[in-house]
């Protein structure tokens, strides 16, 4: 009862905040993102009734505090569901910097909830297997489905699991990720977020959003898709700065990105910023303006990394696999 599986991180286009269950991970509202390839986790898993105890390690290292209680909420769904006793050995290696703002939760989750399910033998589809890797992390339920993908709320998993978008622009958009290190708290700016006064006032406006958004990527509109996803993160960072802590994710090096992306907008370039929680830019050009668009972000004396769009989380042969 081995299996390993590959998953892409998510970029949010029209981003969730807030959870209205925090153990299930259901959010208030749908959520739209785009997985970023070839940047991924991988993960592998064994269930194993020689082990005394379950074992978790990311990145060499062991995993404790609330780390393992979200992924021990993901293996304990599973054993349940395939009525397994047995402990569990679980390695996961990520080849993208973490928790920098470049959605590691999701691909790591996503991953993980691929790699339990076909270990346990259980036979889901990807949208079923999506709710799954929502119990870890929401995000991750989009990470499953891949490509341009859709979480819809709901207070079950009938209804909050995630589906595929189909849309023309998956071959031509290029993403480039600027890396801004800056230590995060996503959980905790979830866990807040309804008590910003901007919260109500973000919950009547991102249904407007979502509509454009599908309707923007089905119809293959490049500036009316990334528009719309750069206007939900200047939203999504005005609701987090009101909320209690008054979290300010954003460092100069952000803000001087916008100014460049800006900048290069302004001279015919289709080219349009996107921030998740944290201080790291995701630049969203076409194939044929990314080595100009990367080369100006990069003047700004960040690390970049230029990524696609990234298919489903699947599982690897045996040759694969990290133990």
């Amino acid at each position: 009862m081995k299996a390993t599986a590959r998953a892409h991180p998510i970029q949010g286009l029209v981003k969730y905040h807030g959870m209205r269950d925090d153990e299930l991970r259901l959010p208030y509202h749908d959520s739209i993102s785009v997985c970023t390839a070839p940047s991924s986790t991988t993960t592998t898993v064994a269930f194993d009734e020689s082990l005394d105890e379950d074992r978790y390690v990311i990145d060499g290292e062991t995993v404790d505090g609330r780390g393992r209680e979200r992924i021990e909420a993901v293996v304990s769904h599973v054993r349940e569901r395939a009525g397994i006793s047995s402990h569990v050995r679980f390695e996961s290696e990520n080849d993208f910097p973490t928790n920098v703002g470049f959605g590691s939760s999701s691909s790591g989750f996503a991953a993980a909830a691929r790699a339990l399910c076909a270990a346990a033998e259980l036979d889901l589809s990807l949208p079923e297997i999506s709710t799954v890797a929502r119990r870890g992390s929401a995000s991750a339920a989009r990470a499953v489905t891949g490509g341009f993908s859709d979480l819809h709320a709901g207070l079950n998993d009938t209804d909050c699991r995630s589906e595929r978008i189909e849309s023309g622009l998956e071959d031509d958009l290029r993403i480039v990720s600027a890396l801004v290190p800056a230590y995060k708290e996503t959980e905790e700016a979830h866990r807040e977020a309804a008590d910003s006064h901007m919260f109500e006032a973000r919950l009547a406006h991102i249904h407007g959003q979502l509509a454009e958004m599908r309707d923007a990527l089905r119809s293959d509109d490049f500036e009316r898709t990334f528009e719309l996803a750069e206007h939900d993160s200047l939203s999504l960072a005005a609701t987090t700065m009101t909320g209690p802590s008054g979290w300010v994710y954003w460092q100069p090096t952000t803000l001087e990105i916008f100014d460049v992306v800006r900048d290069l907008r302004e001279s015919g370039v289709p080219v349009y910023f996107s921030t998740d929680t944290g201080a790291s830019v995701y630049v969203n050009t076409t194939a044929e303006h990314v080595d100009r668009v990367e080369s100006a972000v990069a003047d700004c004396g960040v690390e970049t990394r230029t990524w696609e769009v990234g298919g489903p989380a699947r599982v690897l042969d045996e040759s694969e696999a990290l133990f």
